[in-house]
């Protein structure tokens, strides 16, 4: 019942339902059923998530949910994907207590609960700064070493991925679930309508760039260089250039190639904070990559919002990283002298 509020978020739900599973899971597990859950159990569980054992029972490649070998965890949760965890959880027993379900919320009796499960920080940090995005984007253009054709068309469809993520933004699902059609001209001008969380509709200005990469990616395709009127077909495609790819083949792509980069950079000698934030990296880091970068570039709150489609300005603000640039430049100021070469006189 809690799950069916999100139905309308399909990847929310998901999400969500990942979650819950494992919660339930566990205490099935510990013959423990949700009415049990006090402090102490939220703590076990907790850390249960970082290190679940026993391996063979939880952790496991990623395999078809009615696969015998399919398990609830690829590995043991970092701690941002474990607060993650927490806050969804504390929703659910917020809206069980609410419903009648349960008597108490454990997550109350947190001494640091709010903030730990705040999921509003000051600002937004999973993202790749400037100088990494331009050396990613150099190192995914970079000439292809195979003219193989599945290699050339593989390598053309990574570039209009990460293009789509970086110049409109976009969602995971939005992106998987793209139409040709979604992409139209009105009074000269490009739009791409979206359907995104919790169904609402908008309509994003289509950059020249985008434009350019949508033909090229349309000329790989064989299609003329843009979408006509009515044309739902779509956009990102799997290998026979006709079949949409999932939302998980999509992440697993992106994914994939985030890790190859870090390979790259780190052969290369490169910064190893770059080299983590590359293996550390998920498509809603394009996200988050996208609106910062934009932010950065002196594009306004107000319309940042619309790009962005959030209901609070508040939200968009996290992007803005200006008071702290200001900050640093003030706290400069503050400086210990040139130390003189004669002793120092005697106070």
């Amino acid at each position: 019942m809690w799950l069916v509020e999100y139905r309308d978020s399909p990847q929310t739900l998901k999400s969500y339902r990942r979650e819950a599973e494992r919660l339930l899971l566990w205490l099935g597990s510990q013959g423990l059923g949700l009415h049990d859950m006090n402090r102490e159990v939220l703590r076990q569980f907790e850390t249960f998530l970082q290190d679940p054992q026993p391996r063979s029972q939880w952790v496991g490649p990623s395999k078809p949910r009615e696969h015998p070998e399919w398990r609830p965890f690829r590995s043991g949760l970092s701690p941002a994907s474990r607060r993650q965890s927490m806050i969804i959880l504390q929703g659910l027993f917020s809206w069980l207590v609410e419903a009648g379900w349960v008597g108490h919320n454990p997550f109350m009796l947190m001494r640091d609960k709010a903030r730990r499960l705040n999921n509003q920080s000051q600002t937004i940090e999973r993202y790749l700064e400037q100088p990494l995005w331009h050396w990613f984007w150099q190192w995914l253009n970079q000439p292809l070493s195979s003219h193989d054709e599945r290699h050339v068309y593989e390598s053309a469809r990574r570039r209009f991925i990460f293009s789509f993520a970086y110049l409109l933004a976009p969602r995971i699902s939005e992106m998987a679930n793209a139409q040709m059609d979604d992409f139209h001209e009105q009074e000269g001008r490009w739009w791409w309508s979206v359907v995104g969380k919790g169904s609402k509709q908008a309509r994003i200005p289509v950059p020249d760039d985008m434009l350019l990469y949508l033909k090229a990616w349309r000329s790989t395709l064989g299609l003329q260089p843009l979408p006509a009127y009515s044309e739902p077909t779509p956009v990102i495609r799997a290998l026979d250039k006709r079949r949409a790819i999932s939302d998980n083949q999509l992440y697993r792509l992106i994914k994939e190639t985030f890790a190859k980069a870090a390979n790259a950079l780190e052969e290369e000698g490169g910064k190893p904070a770059y080299v983590d934030a590359l293996r550390r990296a998920t498509p809603h880091w394009l996200r988050h990559t996208a609106i910062t970068h934009q932010a950065q570039s002196g594009v306004s709150l107000r319309y940042l919002a619309e790009s962005a489609r959030h209901t609070k300005l508040d939200t968009t603000n996290r992007y803005l990283h200006t008071e702290a640039d200001e900050w640093h430049r003030e706290q400069q100021r503050h400086r210990l002298k040139t130390p003189p070469k004669a002793a120092p006189e005697t106070l």
